[in-house]
């Protein structure tokens, strides 16, 4: 599948594939005209473009052009020079098949004949090569289409076998032709002759054991297997012998790939031969088992039958071949519990297991599941030839982990499979201990400790599914806990932690059962009964559950918690009054328990910790001298090296759980102990005396092994302190001989007293390999931090993940050869104190035996420890570490020469690491020139070593060394390096350098590093091509290393790098199919091929986006990124994934997209988990661009391929990530689709068969019994449809709960993006999506919340819940008077019933409530008699939390710990705090809280006070715990739930601070008492008490600091995000905290200093970082705070400053600041914040009303600066062009009050006139800018200057003097604004204003005065243009004044003058202004009709006559009648006047 898009059509065909001119065809003469090394890379180019056209061609095509394909294909063959090599074999091969396969087959025989005559002609070397290409090529045309040559299949394969012996030296040939037979018996099947078959069949098994070639011996395995599965000719027991023989020797290969193609071969003999009638049919006869074999205990499988005989052996050679399941599997453990059986051949046979499982029909594996168990725990691990050996044991123990647990639990069965085997393992094993029938053995401890193995991995997959089998799980595992059985304890601890974590709801039971059933066994202590060994191991298990309290803070017990520690110190104490032996177990198990308690953390430790330094400093004092520890008997010693072990257990454990209780002083005391530690065992270790068995603590631990565990956990003590702690470490480390000490543990070649018989005998016998195979399970004192290419990670190191190298991330088979890359196998057993840490931070590792972890621990305290210690010390150091290495009596122990080899790599490099900051302690010193070179000399010496795995390590700390050490280090090591290489030709040695030089340049960075980058390029590009493939793979990694970490530095260098990587790519030498068998078994294991393509990986991210203009080197990474696609091996084709995805990235234009979607939707099928994952991040990455484009470009099963990897794999973060992009992306367009989507996966059905289902327990039925005949019918109608196509004989099982669970979320999800779409958009189409599916929704709900899983019940409510926010109001469409939920009461009601059950959870019941809450505020009922049990569910808990027991419960869930009734008290009480603030709204709520307000009110005042308490008093238990110790647990302990407590009150808080804010705006009395802390105790009598009157204008309520404090805090400590729910919560708590702030709530607390000026910054903070509502808030609460303010009520004639005056101004500011944030220019340096919205511009209204509000109660002496402010504002916002159109015409009303407020009683203020002044003179300059109308906003801003200057001076006239220049020069601008286009209408409306103001002032009258002529000069000029009508508007202005104007001679006077005027006008224009001046004189003659009259009197005849004529035409007296009418009836009677004036 070709990724790029089509670019010429030589390389991708042609489009309609029948042409031939666009065929590539090789030009030979110019193939042979290049130079020899660009030949190769011609011709890979050539058949990469055939290659690539070929595959475009369709069916047509691929016919037309065969014959011209075929020609140009077998020119390739015959080539003589260069010869077909690897790469291109595979594309010719390829092309063959793609014309056979889809063409038609007319020139099939021609083309097979032609190249079986190749195959048959000639000898000699080149034509080996060209029968090379040819046999490969007839593997590739049978392959796709030997169905049509059957008949030459014979001929092919005799040709092939006769090829054979002239093929001996030739490795690549021998194994193509394995593998062409096997393609051939794979397609012609049964068809092939038998005689052909059996000769084949002969030459491959005998290849396959005898030849030398691993290449060979897989290509002949997989031969054989392809005999197995396409013929029937080898199915009798005489050839399955043989095969069997055949392969048990091939599985003691070393190599990995053979032993693995040898296990699978085998197994899919076994897998084809199994047989179900097996039991009626004979068997081949097996051989008798040796004793040794028979089975050590009864069978787990009841169904046992004795393999069935054969008659004869003639018979058995002819019959079929057939096996039970039991004889089947016996065929492998026979051969695996043989004595003389390898390590690695175990490891073979495992994985056949796995195979055969895997091959196997889940059903019968399913069926037979206790069999296969019975057969691994007790044929297998029980084995006495196992269970002797250690390593064995271990590595056969954690075989059938894997087979058991990860292939048949994760990969085989389903999650009802996976419950019913974990049922097989209870029932049949761990409840047979002990043993209680007769007829069943007790089982083993092998058996115990590997079935509980396998259980806890059940239980972790199943999680809260297992819940089904709780109560069985928990009686079996505390009997087997008492096992008398160490390791079995341990591990039944760990499977009780893990059952305990999955079923948190057992963890208070589990932990009683321990604890009672520890203190009745401590009891029998003194009798005869093993209470000892009991007691021990139920210590285990109560530590390992009480550890996990922090995981699961719900569902543990602070009274258990308390009642162990008492245990515990009891112990202690009493433990000197006892006889050593029972001391010493009540030591062990006291500090056992005080070990899991250190693991609840630093809440509950710090409670005790001077307890716990005391009893820690008992039991490690001061030792003895030296000669008073020699006269102690040897008992005595051992008892005291036991207590010290144990107590440093516990030690351990506190500084792993508690690193904030480590202060100097604690860390300081800790060292002192154990530093005494280290003195007393320097005087013990030499006691050699050996104590009795019956003196022993433990009696299977000699004395040295007690001395050797103290040492572990001394340096394990170190290394945690120094990390934790290091300047008060430093002191001890420095003065101390523990370096010393330490590196006799890891170095010194004498210090190794284990020993194994295995290593002995390997010594003796001179036969030792290699350290690595020892399998000893000591390795003469090997580290167990290095793994061959895995290191560890050491204590404290940042990058704390071990990673696999990424050679061995996926290889086949790879999990079981684990246990053979190391000596030493880990066990639970080996240290009880990581019980305690599993699962903390990912850690799952199993700890190394104990000599082993002494020598870790020991390396990482010499690494801390090196880097502290003066120059001298460190150079004396690492001189005895250089003489250690190359002490002389080490080469008579090779064994500890390697050990002590790989451990001083290992502590060099880790000290390096310390030294170069990578872990949490000091960094150090270490760049002294004699250190470093000392240290350069060890670890050049080490970069040399004949062992890969120390070159590994040493390549490792040389690059860190180099990186500490400077430039001029490295420049003279890169240098020695170099010259290492050039003289040195040893592979080894080269390969090392190699690696060495990458490493550097990788640690050093592109930067650092890149003056030695050409040198080191050149010199590993010549490396490269060194044949030796160890040199050229390490080579060509270190390359990838350079280029990774270069960068662009290493641009010039890819061509080169390219060119040379392709000819590597073509080369023979450098992959698996080389001639020679040295060269071709070493790239088995380092495959270089997987090597160059990691490489080019690498490149293409050096060139990052410039692949885009380099088409050289993008079309050559082209090609080999194709070839790497289509190649045999996984890792590279996981590297082509990765590479398509880099260049999608940087060059997406370049790929053709649907072409590469398709091959990440192939590759998300893929069996191999590396390529799977890199297809998923591959898709992951194009659906974050677009969804939907993927989603088209794929093919439509993509969505079903995506679930289906989420159901194999549920907790695969990349596949949830790609569906959570997907849903983000289309939740709002696809709504409707995404339910359908999730409601398929919630509720699909996978069918299994009965038989297989029969021990099974099928899940609960979907529709519970909920006596509710509604409900059950719409369940049923809801599966109706997924049932009616199920068959009657299935079993139905769902998909896993994580999957549904996830199904839900997404649902979830869906659900709160489309609610808060539908708050913004009503008529959102999502919400009508939604809206039409709510049946479905609801329906899916209601089954998730009836479901088994707690999970799932709890993601059913949360669906509910949300269905009642978005929909609880919305009317039914087809109802409009009923709401669309009332139809689903009774589903919701029902689906809320199981959740107060008594087996539901305090989650469940937390969430039920919320629900029941949401639902009454909904309104779906209204009536408070029919809310029915819902309502009656949140009374009973109410009253339940009001009463005084101590066991609350909700419904029927009782027993609910302390933590688990806070929740779900706090989630009733906050139910009804929500129904209570909804009640404001909705009346019908009123009856429903109203009964219980008065209950409520102090609960929710209570529950705020504690969450007060637990916000603000974290360390109150310190206090409590040290003043009453005899106080209750909760007071005592409150610190250590205070952050689970917290998480509580934070969800609910609010609401109940909303609640109590409604209460206050209600002013209810009782309210008041509560928050003043009145009760029921203040009465007397039953009477209240008359409590002392409170000024609450002064006194704050007694509750006001709480309610103040947590809401203050809760917005100074606000996250960081700006989701929405943020946005809204912050806007809630402003909300409450404006209630809470009243006057009478708050008194005058909120004036303190403090308090205010804490407020205020925090108001400020908000005002500069919220949104334009929070900001709203905040000026409400400013100007409330104003109002109210203390100053405010003293008199406003004071004339000076109180204290507190700054206050009002801090308020004014912040409305100021809220102004400067949405006004563009009023802040001067800062642009606004936010746009001119509505909102915003109602901000500004409630913002400039605040000021205007504000500036009323200032005091008078400061009043002038905020009305300074106030007017700048006002003027800002004039002169503002943005603000014209929406802001001004809100602002000016606001003005006029103003202006009103300031001017009034000011007359006489020269301060207010000069404001005003100011102000006009503002307006002026404003005025005269917007005149130029230099923008768009100009004529509005002149229009809005106009009118504000009008405001001001008829709202502020009396505030200036008459004479005002200002006011003169504002009405002439005014006037002059009559004559303006756009400005006359609004200057004419203003100049009416100003005339008409009644009462005038003397201002006014000037004002008057001045205008009068002026307008009348106006109106009488009529030659001037008149726009906007103005005219008209003056006239009828100066008709109106003269109402104005007082009566007398002034009104005369004025008619004196505008009469006439009036007249004037009307004969001038004419009769049409007739009509306007009539009204006008009208309105005259109204105003004062004897003043008309004088004025008409004084007019002469003319003028007279004239009025009369403008009147009567003007059409006074002559209207419509019906108007007069009309008129008359809604209107006064008019003045009726004479019209004859004569």
């Amino acid at each position: 599948m070709s990724v790029t898009r089509n670019h010429a059509a030589t390389t991708n065909g042609v489009s309609n594939g029948n042409s031939t001119s666009s065929m590539p065809e090789l030009d030979v003469s110019r193939l042979h005209s290049l130079p020899s090394e660009q030949q190769d890379l011609y011709l890979l180019t050539f058949t990469a473009s055939l290659d690539n056209h070929v595959r475009s061609l369709n069916k047509d095509g691929a016919s037309l052009q065969q014959v011209h394909i075929k020609r140009e294909l077998f020119q390739i063959i015959e080539l003589s020079s260069p010869a077909p090599t690897r790469v291109i074999r595979n594309s010719i091969g390829r092309c063959f098949a793609e014309i056979f396969g889809k063409g038609d087959r007319k020139l099939l025989y021609e083309s097979i004949n032609e190249l079986v005559g190749i195959i048959n002609a000639g000898k000699g070397e080149k034509e080996l090569r060209k029968k090379h290409a040819a046999v490969h090529c007839l593997g590739e045309i049978f392959r796709a289409a030997g169905g049509s040559a059957i008949s030459l299949s014979s001929l092919t394969c005799s040709s092939l076998i006769r090829l054979l012996k002239s093929a001996q030296n030739h490795v690549g040939l021998r194994g193509s032709i394995f593998k062409t037979l096997g393609k051939i018996v794979g397609s012609v099947r049964g068809s092939i002759d038998e005689a052909v078959a059996r000769e084949s069949w002969k030459q491959a098994r005998a290849s396959a054991s005898g030849d030398k070639a691993a290449h060979v011996q897989i290509s002949a395995c997989e031969c054989l297997q392809e005999f197995v599965k396409g013929t029937t000719y080898f199915d009798n027991a005489s050839d399955f012998e043989s095969v069997k023989s055949t392969i048990w020797k091939i599985c003691d290969s070393p190599v990995a790939p053979v032993r693995c193609s040898a296990a699978c071969c085998l197994a899919s003999i076994l897998v084809k031969s199994y047989s179900e009638d097996a039991f009626d049919k004979s068997a081949p006869k097996v051989k008798k088992l040796s004793k040794g074999s028979k089975r050590q205990s009864m069978a787990i499988g009841a169904n046992d039958d004795e393999t069935t005989r054969a008659d004869s052996p003639s018979r058995a050679s002819t019959a079929k071949l057939g096996f039970s399941l039991s004889d089947l599997l016996r065929q492998l453990s026979a051969q695996y519990i043989r004595t003389s059986t390898s390590n690695k051949a175990r490891a073979a046979i495992a994985l056949c297991y796995s195979k055969v499982l895997l091959g196997l029909d889940s059903t019968i594996v399913e069926k037979h599941y206790a069999l296969i168990a019975d057969h691994l725990l007790v044929d297998i691990l029980s084995s006495s030839s196992i269970s002797y050996n250690r390593y064995r044991l271990l590595s056969t123990r954690s075989f059938v982990q894997k087979a058991l647990g990860d292939v048949v639990g994760h990969k085989v069965l389903g999650e009802t499979g996976q419950v019913n085997a974990a049922r097989a393992l209870i029932n049949n094993v761990l409840k047979n201990y002990p043993k209680v029938i007769k007829e069943r053995a007790e089982p083993n401890k092998q058996a115990l400790t590997g079935a509980l193995g396998v259980l806890a991995s059940m239980i972790q997959r199943l999680g809260s599914a297992f819940n089904v089998l709780g109560d069985t799980c928990r009686e079996a595992l505390a009997q087997v806990l008492q096992h008398p059985s160490y390791t079995v304890q341990i591990h039944a601890s760990y499977c009780l932690r893990i059952f305990t974590l999955a079923c948190p709801h057992y963890l208070i039971p589990c932990a009683s059962i321990c604890l009672n059933s520890l203190n009745r066994e401590l009891g029998f202590l003194t009798t005869g009964r093993h209470s000892s060994r009991r007691c021990v191991g139920l210590a285990n298990g109560l530590a390992a559950v009480l550890s996990i309290s922090p995981m699961q803070p719900l569902y543990s017990s602070i009274e258990i918690d308390s009642r162990v520690l008492s245990l515990a110190t009891g112990l202690l104490k009493s433990s000197s009054n006892v006889e050593l032996r029972v001391s010493g177990t009540q030591v062990q198990v006291a500090w056992i328990l005080i070990g899991g308690l250190m693991a609840l953390g630093p809440n509950f430790v710090k409670i005790h910790l001077s307890q716990l330094l005391l009893l820690w400093k008992n039991a490690l004092p001061k030792p003895f001298t030296k000669e008073n520890t020699a006269q102690r008997q040897i008992a005595e010693i051992n008892y005291l090296t036991h207590v010290r072990e144990c107590a440093l257990g516990s030690v351990l454990s506190f500084l792993e759980f508690n690193s904030k209780l480590i202060t100097t002083d604690v860390s300081r005391r800790l060292a002192l102990m154990l530093q005494n530690t280290t003195e007393f065992l320097d005087n013990v270790s030499t006691k050699r005396d050996a104590v009795d068995v019956s003196q022993r603590i433990t009696p299977l631990l000699q004395f040295q092994d007690l001395i050797l565990m103290v040492r572990r956990r001394v340096f394990q003590c170190y290394t945690k302190l120094v990390n934790l702690s290091p300047l008060a470490s430093i002191e001890v480390l420095t003065q101390s001989n523990l370096i010393s000490l330490s590196m006799t543990v890891f170095a010194d070649p004498e210090n190794h007293a284990q020993s194994s018989l295995g290593s002995s005998i390997a010594q003796s016998a001179s036969t030792f390999d290699s350290i690595w195979d020892v399998a000893d399970n000591w390795g003469f004192g090997l580290t167990g931090l290095v793994r061959e290419l895995d290191i560890k990670p050491i204590p404290g190191e940042h990058n704390s993940i071990l990673r696999p190298h990424w050679l061995d991330e996926d290889a086949e088979g790879a999990a079981f050869d684990q246990a053979l890359s190391s000596p030493i196998c880990g066990a639970r057993e080996h240290d009880s104190v990581y019980l305690c840490m599993y699962g903390r931070d990912g850690f799952e590792e199993l700890p190394d035996p104990p000599a082993t972890e002494a020598v870790n621990s020991a390396i990482g305290l010499f690494a801390v420890a090196l880097p502290l210690q003066a120059p001298r010390v460190q150079e004396g150091v690492l001189e005895q570490l250089a003489t250690f290495v190359s002490a002389s009596n080490m080469h008579r122990d090779p064994g500890r020469k390697a050990a002590v080899t790989v451990n001083v790599a290992m502590a060099l490099l880790a000290a390096l690491k310390v030294g170069g900051s990578e872990t949490l302690a000091p960094p150090g010193d270490l760049k002294h020139p004699a250190v470093e070179k000392i240290l350069q000399e060890l670890l050049q010496a080490l970069i040399v070593h004949q062992d890969e795995c120390i070159r590994n390590v040493a390549y490792e700390a040389l690059g860190r060394l180099c990186n500490i050490s400077g430039n001029t280090f490295t420049t003279n090591q890169v240098n020695v390096l170099i010259d290492t290489i050039v003289s040195n030709r040893d592979p080894n040695a080269r390969a090392g350098c190699a690696m060495s030089l990458g490493s550097i340049h990788s640690l050093l960075g592109g930067m650092a590093a890149g003056y030695h980058l050409k040198s080191i390029h050149g010199v590993l590009m010549s490396l490269c091509k060194d044949p030796h493939p160890a040199v050229h793979f390490w080579a060509i990694e270190a390359l990838s290393k350079v280029a990774d970490s270069a960068g662009l530095t290493f641009s010039p260098y890819v061509s080169s790098t390219l060119g040379m990587l392709a000819q590597l790519w073509t080369c023979d030498s450098h992959n698996d199919e080389s001639a020679s068998i040295a060269t071709s078994n070493t790239e088995i294991e380092h495959p270089t091929s997987d090597i160059i393509a990691h490489a080019i990986d690498c490149v293409i991210n050096v060139l990052g986006p410039d692949l885009q203009d380099m088409s050289k080197a993008r079309d050559l990474i082209f090609t080999l990124v194709k070839q790497f696609e289509v190649d045999d091996m996984s890792l590279i084709r996981a590297e082509s994934l990765r590479c398509w995805e880099h260049i999608s990235l940087y060059a997406s234009s370049q790929i053709d997209f649907s072409t590469y979607v398709r091959r990440l939707q192939l590759d998300l099928s893929s069996p191999q988990a590396k390529i799977r994952e890199i297809a998923i991040d591959g898709l992951y990455n194009l659906m974050r661009r677009d969804a939907e484009a993927v989603l088209g470009a794929a093919d439509a099963e993509l969505e079903d391929q995506i679930w289906a990897v989420l159901n194999e794999s549920p907790s695969q973060q990349g596949i949830r990530n790609i569906l959570d992009v997907w849903l983000g992306q289309t939740s709002l367009s696809k709504t409707d689709q995404w339910i359908t989507r999730c409601q398929s996966i919630v509720s699909k059905i996978a069918s299994k068969s009965v038989e297989a289902a029969l021990p099974a327990v099928t899940q609960a039925p979907a529709v519970p019994d909920l006596q509710d005949e509604e409900v059950a019918g719409f369940a049923t109608s809801g599966n109706a449809k997924e049932e009616a196509p199920s068959v009657p004989d299935a079993v139905q099982e769902l998909l896993p709960w994580r999957v549904r669970a996830f199904a839900l979320d997404c649902l979830s999800n869906l659900l709160a993006v489309v609610g808060r779409d539908v708050q913004l958009h009503p008529e959102s189409p999502a919400g009508h999506a939604l809206q039409n599916r709510i049946a479905d929704v609801i329906r899916l709900a209601f089954l998730s919340s009836t479901s088994d899983v707690v999970e799932l019940r709890i993601g059913g409510l949360k669906l509910i819940d949300q269905i009642l926010t978005i929909f609880g109001k919305t009317p039914d469409p087809d109802f409009a008077e009923a709401l669309l939920l009332e139809q689903y009461q009774a589903q919701i009601s029902s689906a809320l019933t199981p959740a107060f059950a008594a087996d539901s959870s305090a989650e469940l019941a937390s969430e039920a409530v919320n629900v029941c809450g949401t639902f009454i505020a909904a309104g779906l009922v209204t009536d408070v008699d029919r809310m029915g049990r819902i309502l009656k569910l949140l009374v009973s808990a109410l009253q339940s939390f009001t009463s005084d027991a101590e066991d609350s419960a909700v419904g029927d869930l009782k027993g609910l710990s302390a933590n688990a009734q806070t929740m779900v008290k706090l989630a009733v009480l906050s139910a009804w705090a929500e129904l209570q603030v909804a009640s404001t709204e909705q009346p019908y709520l009123v009856d429903v809280v109203k009964p219980y307000i008065a209950k409520l009110t102090p609960l929710w005042l209570e529950s705020l006070q504690e969450f007060a308490r637990l916000r603000f008093e974290p360390d109150i238990s310190n206090s409590t715990a040290s003043t009453n110790p005899n106080s209750s647990f909760d007071i005592m302990y409150s610190a250590l739930n205070r952050q689970t407590l917290l998480k509580f009150y934070q969800d609910s808080w609010l609401n109940l601070v909303d609640a109590i804010a409604s209460l206050i705006d209600q002013d209810s009395d009782f309210v008041f008492d509560a928050l003043d802390g009145k009760t029921a105790e203040g009465k007397v009598n039953g009477i209240a008490a008359k409590a002392s009157d409170i000024n609450y204008r002064d006194e704050p309520v007694a509750f006001f600091f709480v309610l103040f404090g947590i809401s203050f805090e809760a917005l100074m400590t606000r996250p960081n995000n700006d989701t929405p729910e943020a946005r809204e919560q912050t806007l809630e708590i402003l909300l409450a905290l404006k209630r809470i702030l009243r006057p009478s709530v708050s008194g005058n607390a909120i004036y303190q200093d403090n308090v205010f000026s804490e407020t205020m910054e925090l108001f400020d903070r908000l005002v500069l970082t919220d949104g334009l509502q929070v900001q709203a808030v905040i000026v409400d609460i400013a100007r409330n705070l104003c109002l109210a303010h203390p100053s405010a009520k003293e008199g406003d004639g004071e004339d000076h400053l109180s204290d507190d005056i700054e206050q009002l101004f801090e308020l004014t500011r912040i409305v100021v600041l809220v102004l400067a944030g949405v006004l563009p220019n009023l802040a001067e340096d800062a642009p606004a914040r936010h746009q001119l919205s509505e909102e915003a511009v109602s901000l500004i209204r409630l913002s400039l009303e605040t000021l205007v509000d504000a500036s009323n109660i200032f005091p008078s002496i400061i009043k002038t600066d905020l009305h300074a402010c106030i007017i700048h504002i006002f003027a800002t916002i004039l002169g503002t062009g943005r603000c014209q159109e929406a802001v001004v015409p809100q602002a000016l009303p606001i003005f006029r009050r103003f202006i009103q407020s300031i001017t009034l009683d000011a007359s006489d203020d020269s301060t207010v006139t000069d404001q005003v002044r100011g102000c006009l003179q503002r307006f002026l300059s404003i005025l005269a800018y917007a005149q130029r109308r230099e923008t768009e906003a100009s004529l509005t801003c002149a229009k809005n200057t106009l009118l504000a200057s009008t405001i001001l001076l008829t709202s502020g006239s009396s505030a200036l003097p008459p004479n005002e220049t200002l006011v003169t020069k504002l009405l002439g601008e005014t006037i002059d604004c009559l004559h303006d286009v756009g400005l006359a209408k609004v200057a004419a409306n203003c100049l009416r204003s100003l005339l008409l103001i009644n009462p005038k002032s003397s201002t006014d009258e000037a004002i008057a005065r001045y205008l009068i002529p002026r307008l009348l000069l106006f109106i009488g000029d009529t030659t001037q243009a008149e726009p906007e009508n103005a005219r008209s508007l003056v006239a009828r202005g100066l008709t109106s004044f003269v109402s104005t104007v007082a009566q007398g001679t002034q009104i005369s006077t004025a008619l004196c003058l505008i009469l006439p005027a009036l007249l004037s006008r009307a004969s001038t224009v004419g009769k049409d202004l007739f009509p306007e001046t009539a009204a006008g004189l009208l309105e005259l003659a109204s105003a004062d009709q004897g003043g008309f009259k004088g004025v008409v009197g004084q007019m002469s005849a003319e003028q007279r006559t004239f009025m009369e004529l403008v009147i009567r035409e003007g059409g006074v007296g002559t209207r419509n009648q019906s108007r007069e009418d009309k008129a008359a009836e809604e209107t006064e009677p008019t003045i009726a006047l004479k019209l004859n004036f004569g």
